[in-house]
């Protein structure tokens, strides 16, 4: 994908407090009163530092999985009943990280802070936004499980001498050993984990750091096909500092947005580093899951035809969010004398100079591949089938990672994952309001070209299209001025009777001549995937993969599912770098007997 999704707030000074407390004596205040509510289990003393429409997000440490909560009695009552066996304890101020700060969060005035504390089985990290206002109360809370005790990540000061290697093993060196773990000659992955872009490679990267024999398999030839293999002008359409993988970041001097081939190469570097076990060339045929063995049955096959049934004990999808391409049977494109492709087989415009072409959507492939062909020398229509939000990479998409601003990534990457639905959809309504007064020529000049622009629902902009069903919104990188000064042409789907041999017959009688088409009709949903690979009835019993549920959280997404071992991880670089951390501590516990 061109671009990243990281939930995000507006950032605004608050003024200083007339009472001459300082944030620190203030937030230290509220966490001895949560320490005492917390060591008793008390429920209305919890209540009490909540604001009676306060939120809470708990990622993991409470409970076990990603859970929202809403309204003072609510959280109370749902902490307080978890308490006599989670035994959390020690809520802290955190050392080294951004110092506690009054800001503007979704409209309100916080005292903003990070924070470390401990349960019985872990250590946790989270965020408190308390009311500015009225400080004994916090508006928001955030506690997320960041390490469990006994069982911590082999980095800094655990990583492992190098020593041993030869000692150990038989005199064998650390290359050796490395070629003789990849074959899964003489054991069974625990986890299979299929797809190797980030989401796959960020799961794998912190499950091999916890100890968890973890084994990539992905049907494309090298690693980073799956950005190698794209059209030659993708980039990410938004900030590096944003995007980088676990553990290592891109090297500080690597451009602002990254060309997909830069990345392919460091997707490669990093599986090397990472010491992640990967087969390229190989797919997932089939699996099913064997109840009386608690593992699966997962057939593998080779791109040369052979075949292995593996029995990991969990098989987690990072094979992004969509499946195989979407090519809709439109009305008469089996006529369509030229070339028809799926964006997925577009290459680059070259061999279309001089040539004519219709693209059929109006996404972020869409006007890629059109920006392509027509510096190609190419003359390119786009066929709008439905609206779509176009906004400026800078400034309007930059608002969205507001939060990130000013401090280290992983405080960022805290704050991002601290709103629920009820606080981040007026933040993003907030958001598209300004971006909406940012691009106002822009889009001025993309409807008077007849061309349907949109806020999205309710108005929350391009952030909860991502989230609703990952497409329908386009951060510009020079297509929407071709489009506003007629470089590119633009149709609307409805304007077209059907396709002919010589391209598109119009509903007033006219042919809009192509010689290629271009279908950027997306892609199938995971839901697809997983009937064609795991069966129907599965499909039918896990249910929708991402899209909001009902609870105000992605659909499967980072947790447990309804089906024992069957995980999901995907979406934007900081997605998968914030999450990939909680998939693999949970993965790590249940394999350690620490959770049922």
């Amino acid at each position: 994908m061109g671009v990243d999704d990281v939930s995000s707030v507006v950032d605004a000074s608050v003024p200083q407090a007339q009472d001459g407390l300082s944030e620190r004596v203030l937030v230290r205040a509220w966490l001895d009163k949560l320490n005492a509510a917390l060591d008793g289990s008390d429920r209305s003393a919890i209540a009490a530092l909540f604001a009676p429409d306060g939120h809470w997000r708990d990622l993991l440490a409470f409970t076990w999985t990603i859970t929202p909560g809403r309204g003072a009695e609510k959280i109370a009552e749902a902490i307080a009943a978890r308490q006599p066996q989670v035994g959390a304890h020690g809520f802290v101020i955190a050392e080294g990280r951004t110092e506690p700060r009054r800001v503007q969060r979704a409209g309100v005035d916080v005292i903003e802070a990070f924070l470390r504390f401990e349960t019985a089985l872990g250590r946790g990290h989270g965020v408190v936004r308390l009311l500015a206002a009225q400080p004994s109360q916090a508006f928001q809370l955030m506690t997320g499980l960041c390490e469990l005790k006994g069982f911590e990540e082999k980095v800094g000061s655990r990583r492992p001498t190098g020593e041993a290697f030869s000692r150990n093993f038989g005199g064998t060196n650390w290359k050796e050993q490395r070629l003789a773990a990849q074959q899964y000659s003489d054991r069974e992955p625990t986890v299979l984990v299929v797809g190797g872009g980030q989401a796959g490679l960020s799961l794998a990267a912190t499950l091999v750091r916890l100890g968890v024999d973890t084994l990539i398999v992905d049907r494309l030839a090298r690693v980073g096909d799956c950005w190698r293999t794209r059209y030659h002008s993708l980039a990410l359409h938004n900030d590096t500092e944003l995007n980088h993988l676990p553990y290592l970041p891109f090297p500080p001097s690597w451009p602002t947005y990254l060309p997909k081939d830069m990345l392919a190469d460091w997707f490669e570097t990093y599986a090397w580093a990472m010491e992640i076990n990967f087969w390229t060339s190989t797919a997932l045929v089939s699996a099913s899951y064997d109840e009386k063995a608690g593992r699966w049955n997962a057939l593998l096959r080779k791109s040369d035809g052979t075949e292995r049934t593996m029995h990991p004990k969990h098989l987690v999808f990072a094979n992004g969010l969509v499946g195989h391409p979407r090519r809709p049977d439109l009305p008469g494109l089996a006529e369509f004398a030229g070339t028809v492709m799926h964006t997925a087989d577009f290459t680059h415009g070259l061999p279309w100079r001089g040539k004519r072409a219709l693209v059929i959507g109006t996404g972020t492939s869409a006007h890629d591949v059109a920006q392509d062909l027509h510096a190609h020398g190419c003359k390119v229509t786009l066929v709008q089938r439905g609206e779509t939000m176009v906004l400026s990479i800078d400034p309007s998409a930059k608002l969205t990672y507001g939060v990130y601003k000013g401090i280290p990534l992983e405080d960022g990457d805290l704050l991002a994952s601290t709103n629920t639905l009820p606080v981040l959809r007026p933040i993003m309504q907030q958001i598209t309001a300004r971006m909406v007064e940012l691009d106002k020529k822009m889009i001025d000049g993309l409807v008077a070209r007849g061309f349907k622009w949109t806020m999205g629902e309710d108005g929350t902009g391009h952030n909860m299209m991502i989230r609703r069903r990952y497409g329908g919104y386009y951060l510009d990188a020079g297509g929407a001025e071709l489009i506003i000064n007629g470089e590119v042409g633009l149709l609307q789907f409805d304007e077209l009777e059907r396709f002919v041999a010589q391209g598109a017959l119009l509903k007033d009688g006219s042919v809009d001549a192509a010689d290629l088409i271009v279908l950027a009709t997306g892609f199938v949903s995971q839901e697809t995937v997983i009937a064609e690979l795991l069966g129907e009835q599965m499909a039918k019993s896990v249910g929708p993969v991402w899209g909001i549920g009902p609870d105000g959280e992605m659909n499967n997404m980072w947790k447990r599912t309804s089906q024992k071992g069957l995980w999901f991880i995907g979406g934007s670089f900081a997605n998968c770098r914030i999450y990939s951390r909680y998939v693999a501590l949970q993965i790590k516990a249940l394999e350690e007997g620490l959770v049922a």
